[in-house]
């Protein structure tokens, strides 16, 4: 059996019979626990990595579409801004 004492990971010997038994199920069930939640992190980990490059494609998008309907619209940039175009006489 394993145990974390003051930081760092001691070893210790509980013996053979119910005890034993009892710790090796104990040890069983903290492997699969941290396992499942190391799955669950690394589940979180790749759906969050989806919907961030889902967010980038549609703000790429949306800019698209604000720079198309602007253009449309009679605006042109100017250091980074949008100014509309003044209209010769």
């Amino acid at each position: 059996m394993s145990r974390r004492v003051d930081g760092n990971v001691r070893r210790m010997y509980v013996g053979g019979g119910t005890l034993g038994e009892i710790a090796a199920l104990e040890d069983e069930y903290e492997r699969r626990r941290r396992e499942d939640e190391a799955a669950y992190r690394k589940e979180q980990k790749e759906r969050l990595k989806q919907d961030a490059a889902f967010l980038q494609e549609l703000e790429a998008v949306a800019k698209i579409l604000t720079t198309a309907h602007l253009l449309a619209a009679g605006y042109h940039t100017h250091k980074s801004e949008w100014r509309r175009l003044h209209e010769s006489a």
